[in-house]
């Protein structure tokens, strides 16, 4: 496995591979958990090489948000893409991804102003212009998202398909803890009474779930039954609760059409922001075909 910390490296190694040979990108900002290295382990199954990026990219970050409290650790990191059969690991430079003048934007309205986007204005373009940057580094064949972050990933497969770009666009479900709790990086930060009281956010949407596939269709009783779980913690700040639709994300204001609805929440708990999801009798959003 190789390590590279140099753009120019990177792109020497990139050119070393066969033309026939296919690569697989996993973009992370690190601190990989089971999530991620289920990313890991589709990319070794569906290409024949596998590069993993880590960057905390500092352009989907306002001044306000933890970007200096994210976690970070690399020999962690390391020892994760070696068992999951990684090739390339690549710890990005901020100097080399932005350099000095560097002015390009890459904005995906209105998919970027929705959900999260209304609360982190800026974020998901700064999502955009550091995974277009990957996508023209590594030319990648495939490229591999978690459903966890089911904003981005839209927004992602949206830049490939209306630029063209000749990249697939793989999206793998969501991953729990035997709790119920969406994994992601930022748990590290919580305190272990937050650690417990996030769990409102899972037991909200399950319970939704539940009522969805009791027969419930009405948005504002499903919107309820997962509230009313989530707010019963008082240590949770709820942020947003919406029913939408997969594709658009748009909500839905009235009832759930068959085909089923995405139930997203955001929430502030100890100070760090978490996400989850969860398909309304749709499955589970999980993707393998080409979006470009």
């Amino acid at each position: 496995m190789k390590v590279l910390q140099s753009l120019a490296e990177v792109k020497e190694w990139r050119c070393s591979l066969a033309p026939d040979e296919s690569l697989g990108l996993v973009p992370t900002m690190g601190t990989l958990h089971a999530g991620h290295r289920s990313l890991l382990a589709a990319a070794r199954t569906g290409c024949d090489r596998v590069a993993l990026s880590i960057f905390v990219n500092p352009k989907q970050f306002a001044a306000s948000e933890d970007l200096g409290a994210y976690p970070q650790h690399a020999e962690e990191d390391l020892e994760s893409a070696a068992e999951e059969g990684v090739d390339l690991v690549w710890f990005t430079r901020e100097e080399e991804m932005y350099p000095e003048r560097f002015v390009t934007r890459v904005e995906l309205l209105p998919l970027a102003d929705r959900l999260c986007g209304k609360a982190r204005p800026h974020h998901f373009g700064g999502v955009a212009l550091v995974v277009l940057k990957l996508f023209n580094i590594f030319a990648p064949r495939r490229a591999y998202f978690g459903n966890k972050d089911f904003q981005q990933a839209t927004i992602i497969e949206r830049m490939v398909a209306d630029l063209n770009l000749d990249i697939e666009i793989v999206r793998c479900p969501l991953v729990r803890e035997p709790d119920g709790i969406a994994l992601s990086s930022r748990n590290l930060n919580l305190s272990r009474e937050g650690r417990r009281s996030a769990l409102a956010l899972s037991r909200g949407l399950f319970a939704a779930g539940e009522l969805h596939a009791g027969g419930e269709r009405d948005v504002s009783s499903l919107l309820l039954a997962a509230s009313g779980v989530i707010r019963s913690e008082a240590r949770v700040e709820l942020e947003y609760l919406e029913l939408v639709d997969p594709t658009s994300l748009e909500p839905f204001d009235q009832v759930v059409p068959d085909g089923g609805a995405l139930l997203l929440v955001a929430a502030m708990l100890d100070g760090v922001r978490l996400i989850d999801n969860l398909f309304l009798g749709g499955g589970d959003g999980s993707r393998d075909e080409g979006s470009g």
